[in-house]
């Protein structure tokens, strides 16, 4: 028996169609879930002039005790560890007004962002010294905060990781906050920080152009552990 024209033909086209429209849907449903799950920053960032001050890093921030930073990144920190399983090895590097001296002593390169309070040093919360399932978390936040190399993404000055000397998977991940020209162990005029929001905090911001490129090997010179050190 012939096949009937234009039945069987319409059929197929319904079936391709309903195939086409279900992989439409599964690819919006994985781009949804990647979306989710890389944790998108909040949009646009902002220039911050509150008043810097080195503190001490809240207990919501997983830490090595003594650990202290501006507090003008704390609220982007909190952020993190809400979305990341971190643990902060090192922030604030220098001595306080009294004369305390804290962070780690000589282990970071000439005008690293540690001196200014602006950078922090980040292992797994769960984790080793060897590069395992437990550093899974911090890989996907290095390249949430840079997806491409030499090319993090706003707020961050310098991210440090795998294919930088002295960092990566196993060792540590190193984040940068952009920041005004600062003398080291001196306060940044103004910090780059997400749009987050903390009683007690204000985050002023002004649409002021960045003075430092972001990126490249100027800023990598400003940032992180050297191979050296």
């Amino acid at each position: 028996m012939g096949r009937v024209p234009g039945i069987f033909d319409k059929k197929q086209h319904g079936a391709h169609t309903i195939l086409a429209i279900a992989a439409l849907l599964l690819l919006t449903i994985a781009a949804c879930w990647t979306a989710s799950s890389a944790g998108a920053a909040p949009i646009p960032t902002r220039f911050s002039y509150a008043p810097g001050e080195i503190v001490p890093l809240p207990a919501a921030v997983p830490h090595e005790e003594g650990d202290m930073v501006d507090r003008r990144i704390v609220p982007d920190l909190r952020w993190i560890a809400q979305r990341y399983p971190i643990y902060v090895t090192d922030g604030y590097s220098g001595d306080l007004p009294d004369g305390e001296h804290v962070g780690c002593h000589r282990c970071h390169v000439k005008n690293s962002d540690h001196y200014n309070g602006l950078a922090v040093d980040i292992v797994p919360l769960e984790g080793s010294s060897k590069c395992d399932v437990a550093w899974q978390g911090i890989t996907r936040l290095a390249h949430w905060a840079e997806p491409a190399q030499n090319r993090p993404r706003a707020p961050f000055r310098w991210v440090g990781y795998d294919g930088d000397s002295g960092h990566g998977c196993g060792n540590h991940l190193h984040l940068s906050w952009e920041h005004a020209t600062a003398p080291m162990f001196e306060l940044a005029e103004w910090v780059e920080v997400f749009p987050v929001r903390v009683q007690g905090l204000a985050q002023e911001s002004q649409a002021k152009p960045r003075p430092q490129p972001r990126g490249g090997v100027s800023v990598v010179q400003s940032g992180g552990i050297g191979a050296g050190d």
